[in-house]
């Protein structure tokens, strides 16, 4: 049986299966998940609970004599198996498929593990579990969702807040959902119930947002200006190397234009841009970005982009970071004329305010 999270409260007070799996990249989601069946278990009278962690070296047979090895004053057990790094190995497969054809009728058993990908979703190990296990895939929260996230976690608080305030608190802890919820829980404790002050809350929260390479390449294709921005901004913080930045600057504006030759061709846009291996959210921001850049400006973005690769190496004048920004602007077409962000400088332990303005032409 396959669940989303939102579902199992409901599945829980109909009755406790005696296998389950939860998967998924966010960390605190998992862990919510996770611990809903254990106090369900517990709940149903499996009082004992035994913990596994499947790290090298683990022996496999444990899981095995976890199922048999039942207290003397109790029957129910809850085995809670974890592993870590999803992938269990070969004895590992065998032993979570002899779990899933033989769960074990006094115990409740429960495998919590990183996202299950596609190659492991078809293994014989992972088929097994699903015919048998109550399978909980956790889906991370989209940026788009982030705020109203955090308004129904306020909520449960007691607390509201505006939608500029909940945008706040979105952007300083975008990609840290834990950090999030250490967030709305310092709110908590800091601020009373009811409508929150912006200003508090902006002295209350910590600027512990996470950004990547692959963020910075959707915003910049997407043609969101200020986003990219402030990644770049957020990416500058941490000391984040250059030249990946400038390799994938590269890698998507040679995909824009072999989409702009293959769409001049008469092959459709959505072919010619699934044919340039973009799947997902980049699929539909490398077609907002084909729609948005002329192929006429391509030769000198990327005599832009030569340009910044020399300045990566200590060629030739100019803030490298500045100028990165500068054609992040030009790609998004200039979508705004200014632009004010604020980051966390880790080393300073500060929260840095700055606003950049692109240089005059």
């Amino acid at each position: 049986m396959q669940l989303r999270l939102n579902q199992l409260a409901a599945h829980l007070a109909k009755g406790i299966a005696p296998l389950y799996v939860v998967h998924g990249d966010e960390p605190l989601l998992v862990i919510e998940g996770a611990d809903r069946i254990r106090n369900a278990a517990r709940a149903a009278g499996y009082d004992e609970r035994e913990v596994l962690v499947a790290e090298p070296g683990f022996k496999w047979e444990a899981l095995t004599a976890a199922g048999r090895n039942l207290s003397l004053f109790g029957s129910r057990k809850l085995i809670d198996l974890r592993i870590p790094s999803g992938k269990p190995g070969v004895e590992g497969a065998r032993a979570l498929e002899a779990c899933a054809h033989n769960p074990g009728a006094d115990a409740v058993t429960l495998i919590t593990l990183p996202r299950v990908d596609r190659a492991a979703q078809a293994s014989a190990w992972f088929t097994a579990l699903e015919e048998a296990a109550v399978v909980v895939a956790v889906q991370p929260v989209e940026r788009s969702q982030l705020p109203q996230w955090i308004a129904e976690r306020l909520r449960q608080n007691g607390q509201q807040a505006s939608q500029d305030t909940l945008r706040l608190i979105a952007d300083t802890t975008e990609g840290n959902l834990l950090a999030a919820q250490q967030e709305i829980d310092k709110l908590s404790l800091l601020l009373p119930e009811g409508e929150l002050d912006p200003d508090a809350v902006e002295q209350a929260v910590a600027d512990v947002a996470r950004f990547d390479v692959f963020q910075l390449s959707e915003a910049w294709l997407a043609g969101d200006a200020s986003r990219a921005l402030r990644i770049l901004g957020a990416l500058q913080a941490v000391d984040e190397g250059v030249p990946l930045l400038l390799w994938q600057l590269g890698e998507d504006l040679h995909a824009i234009a072999a989409v702009l030759a293959a769409a001049s061709e008469g092959t459709p846009l959505p072919v010619a841009v699934r044919a340039v291996r973009a799947w997902g959210k980049r699929q539909a921001a490398l077609e907002r970005a084909v729609r948005r850049v002329k192929g006429a400006a391509l030769p000198r973005l990327l005599l832009q982009l030569a340009r910044l690769d020399a300045l990566a190496k200590g060629i030739g004048r100019g803030n490298v970071w500045d100028e990165l920004r500068s054609l992040t602007l030009e790609l998004c077409q200039g979508a705004v004329t200014e632009h004010a962000w604020r980051f966390r400088v880790p080393s300073q332990g500060a929260t840095i305010r700055a606003i950049w303005k692109p240089p005059a032409p």
